[in-house]
């Protein structure tokens, strides 16, 4: 095998070993989560990769690795049975021979004892680790880690799949050592600005002269009905790195202007929730096709009690008549899917509660349900508040799946409400 030369070798790359990730059965949160570490640490990250339980697959994985990076972290396959392979393979890429390591047997089989469990043979495996690599303990469970420079220049440091002991392990050894180490080299921060109302293209255009600079860095993302425009400087600490997104991002919100609704963990939700309770409003809701939707975004914001008062959930029209007040004659000649009615459920829901402001949704979610007239994804949403009642229909176009369309509607009230407390 040949390697590179230490000088050669930037910065950091994550392995994620695990056939169930290909598979998709689980989500890859530790990737996520190892990659924002990094970031706080000014750790440059410059590659991910997920490998299945194959031996050969992963001891190429890491041997690739070893000749770009400085740093190899990796996740997973560090467990007792048969296809959890990840020590054996990372011996294996540098030809050196496992040896047991008999503190690390007596700690596994203390713990294992401690919780009442029995000690299987196949546990003894975990206490197999390269010769000549450096112990990084698990304080919470039976698979230790290791940290190991099998050749100049290259470190891999290994944890298990397990969220909660990756993240243990991290903070308690990962982090000092990559400080001590000098890989560590200032820091990476980032703000993300959320944006509703404009597509990404239309953004990017705003913004595409500010999309060319260094440092801080921008770029777009596409969601669910919304724009992202994740900034990130680096700077030899947190505040010099906060120093330089402010100006960007004050730059950002005077061009995009009301389109930018929150930063970072903000959600329409909880923009809207913070907004009413800032004026000291309540808010409650009526649905139809959003089927619960808008209630559930809004209970998914801790505090919201102390502003959202609740909701119906009216699907058949005989619930919008009966709990809503919804006249018959205007769902006779408007249908359900209109201003109108739309107009009639909100007021419904504000007197129901007695809600300073109320959202009503009612739409074609589809697949089937559409006519030339309404077609799916034809939605008619309503903001009822101390001013009055305004309504309007918005288009997501057929070929939207259900849930999509389920889930814009309640982005486009929540939206319409959040421009209506502006």
């Amino acid at each position: 095998m040949t390697t590179n030369s230490a000088t050669n070798r930037q910065g950091a790359e994550l392995l994620c070993v695990g056939t169930e990730l290909l598979l998709g059965n689980i989500l890859n949160s530790n990737a996520r989560w190892l990659a924002e570490q990094l970031a706080a640490l000014g750790v440059p990250h410059y590659r991910q990769e997920v490998v299945g339980d194959n031996r050969e697959r992963v001891i190429q994985a890491v041997r690739d690795a070893s000749q770009r990076a400085r740093v190899l972290i990796t996740s997973g396959g560090l467990g007792p049975t048969p296809d959890d392979l990840t020590t054996e393979a990372i011996a294996a890429a540098f030809n050196t021979p496992l040896q047991e390591r008999p503190e690390v047997w007596e700690l596994i089989q203390a713990r294992l004892a401690g919780r009442g469990r029995p000690v299987a043979a196949s546990n003894r495996r975990q206490a197999w680790l390269p010769q000549g690599a450096q112990v990084l303990p698990n304080p919470t469970g039976t698979a230790p880690g290791i940290i190991w420079s099998p050749v100049e220049g290259f470190t891999v440091l290994t944890f298990p799949g397990v969220p909660a002991e990756l993240k243990a392990m991290w903070l308690a050894t990962a982090e000092p050592w990559l400080r001590q180490a000098g890989v560590a080299d200032g820091v990476f921060a980032s703000r993300l600005l959320r944006f509703w109302g404009v597509s990404e293209s239309a953004l990017a255009e705003q913004v595409s002269d500010l999309l060319a600079q260094d440092n801080p860095t921008l770029a777009p993302y596409a969601g669910l009905g919304e724009v992202k425009l994740r900034m990130t400087a680096r700077a030899k600490d947190g505040a010099t790195a906060a120093a330089l997104l402010a100006p960007l991002e004050a730059e950002l919100r005077r061009r995009s202007g009301q389109n930018c609704y929150g930063i970072d963990d903000d959600s329409l939700a909880s923009v809207v929730l913070a907004k009413l309770r800032q004026r000291g409003e309540t808010l409650a809701v009526a649905e139809s096709c959003s089927g619960g939707g808008l209630g559930a975004a809004l209970v998914a914001v801790p505090g919201a009690s102390d502003v959202f008062l609740g909701g119906v959930i009216a699907y058949a029209n005989a619930v919008k008549q009966g709990l809503l007040g919804v006249d018959p004659l205007d769902l006779e000649r408007w249908g359900a899917v209109s201003d109108p009615v739309a107009e009639a459920m909100a007021l419904g829901a504000q007197r129901l509660t007695g809600s300073d402001w109320a959202l009503a949704i009612t739409g074609v979610a589809g697949p089937g349900g559409g006519s030339e007239q309404k077609p799916v994804g034809l939605v008619h949403i309503a903001v009822a508040g101390p001013g009055g009642c305004r309504s309007g229909e918005v288009r997501f176009g057929s070929s939207r799946p259900r849930a999509w369309i389920q889930a814009l509607s309640v982005g486009e009230a929540l939206n319409r409400l959040r421009l209506s407390l502006a």
